[in-house]
């Protein structure tokens, strides 16, 4: 969702998963006849399947595996590429994995390897069972508080003080890893001001983010006392203090961009594309336009929409067909019970559109119910607008549920993911390379923080340029 995007945005890497000790093997790393590795299934279920190009996988296990060489660590890793578009990173039982997204953000293999390092220090360093012991005895101590004291309030106090520290400790164990990683990188002939250079261009990203939904962009730089990742700002100032962190070493630029050119910097072709206010799926073969002023964020099992003025619209798909009419079923098995239930047709097929009871927990906000038949699935909106302009924005979420129509055959097969294309500046200017990028707006900022660049004129002196093309 939305606020899942943002937050992992904020912080350079997700908490591991379950990080296994150093010594563990990946089972099952391979398929044979493709190259692409194959997550044990409880894991793909958590951070999603690997990323389906085999010359890409190859090159980041390269660079993982000469890392752990050159350092010297201990065990058996195995590095992979995920097919996910957001930028982050995972380490869990023996595999440290990076999205393509990412990849799209870095410069160079020095960055990479840092990406890499910052997760292996998490394994090494046993964080995510440091963290499961110390969150445990935060509940223990909880619990016998209560029951020494006979008060639920007094163990509420204990939990919410340990939680706390919990999350200061979660903070300090990131700044290890940072640590960890510039000494890997340091041993393994990398420069070691590719840590810093990471996490600064983690926290440029993070500020684009925040401009798309607008949102201050110095909001990347505060954290609260219930964040678990210290603020980019605060990991680079740590840095400072770190021996090796401005090591020189290689950088590897050029193989880099080689690696990365054409890569799919778009979502996965089966969770459907956003193209400006326009979701299209050419799997499912369906689209829906959103109001103009909205941001769309898909994500696996959804599209959320985001008004600036607070409104929202989200969109899903059922897997199990519902027999029937769809304004029985509504009536039947929403709760609160929808009012105004009407039977109509959207896109050519069945619907049914239902308001949400007034006094119920939205307070005094327009909430709509949509379903829309589609083959043998059915679709959804669920609605929702408040404030002064509610009413006439209701009725523009409203229009955004009707715009829902099946996409022919030829029109899902021209869908393609939007793709990374490394090119040269020479013969063009910074301006036509920013008009050029398929989004509809702050293109230039797109480009800037792209290439890890602070203006047009820095952005013209690079060797080579990364752009997005369809």
């Amino acid at each position: 969702m939305f606020l899942g995007r943002l937050l992992v945005l904020l912080a350079f890497v997700a908490a591991a998963v379950a990080c296994a000790p150093p010594d563990s093997a990946p089972a099952a790393t391979t398929a044979a006849s493709s190259g692409i590795p194959v997550l044990p299934r409880d894991l793909e279920r958590d951070v999603g399947p690997a990323f389906p190009d085999a010359t890409l996988q190859a090159y980041v296990d390269r660079v993982g595996q000469t890392l752990i060489a050159r350092s010297g660590v201990q065990g058996n890793y195995r590095f992979v590429v995920l097919d996910q578009p957001l930028a982050n990173a995972h380490a869990a039982g023996g595999y440290v994995m990076v999205t393509r997204g990412l990849l799209a953000l870095l410069d160079d293999e020095a960055e990479l390897a840092a990406a890499l390092g910052h997760e292996v220090g998490h394994v090494v360093e046993r964080h995510a069972a440091q963290r499961a012991k110390a969150r445990q005895g935060v509940l223990n101590a909880a619990v016998e508080a209560a029951t020494t004291t006979g008060s639920v309030t007094v163990g509420r106090s204990v939990a919410r003080d340990g939680l706390l520290a919990l999350r200061r400790y979660s903070r300090d164990q990131e700044l290890e890893a940072d640590k960890y990683g510039v000494g890997l990188l340091v041993k393994a002939g990398y420069r070691g001001s590719a840590m810093a250079s990471l996490i600064e261009k983690l926290r440029r990203q993070g500020q684009l983010e925040l401009q798309l939904v607008g949102a201050a962009p110095d909001g990347i730089d505060r954290r609260s006392t219930n964040s678990t990742h210290p603020a980019p700002i605060e990991r680079q100032e740590a840095l400072r203090a770190v021996p090796g962190a401005d090591a020189p070493g290689e950088s590897n630029r050029v193989v880099y961009l080689k690696a990365i050119d054409t890569m799919s910097v778009d979502d996965p072709p089966q969770e459907g594309f956003v193209r400006g206010t326009s979701f299209l799926h050419p799997v499912l073969r369906l689209a829906f336009d959103a109001p103009r002023d909205m941001r769309l964020f898909n994500e696996t099992d959804g599209v959320l929409g985001v008004g600036r003025d607070g409104s929202l619209l989200y969109f899903s798909c059922a897997t199990s067909p519902i027999e029937g009419s769809l304004a029985d079923w509504m009536r039947a098995r929403l709760k609160p019970t929808p009012v105004d239930i009407q039977s109509t047709e959207i896109g050519g097929g069945e619907a049914a559109i239902g308001a949400r009871p007034r006094g119920s927990d939205v307070g005094l906000s327009q909430g709509r119910y949509v379903l829309i038949r589609h083959g043998e699935r059915v679709c959804f909106f669920n609605l929702l607008a408040d404030g002064p302009t509610r009413d006439n924005r209701i009725e523009q979420l409203l229009a955004a549920a009707r715009s829902f129509r099946a996409l022919t055959p030829a029109e899902a097969a021209a869908l393609r993911p939007l793709r990374l294309h490394v090119t040269t500046p020479s013969g063009t200017s910074s301006a036509e390379l920013a008009q050029r990028l398929p989004y509809p707006d702050l293109r230039m900022e797109r480009l800037l923080v792209m290439n890890g660049v602070d203006s047009p004129a820095a952005l013209m002196q690079l060797p080579q340029i990364k752009t997005v093309v369809p």
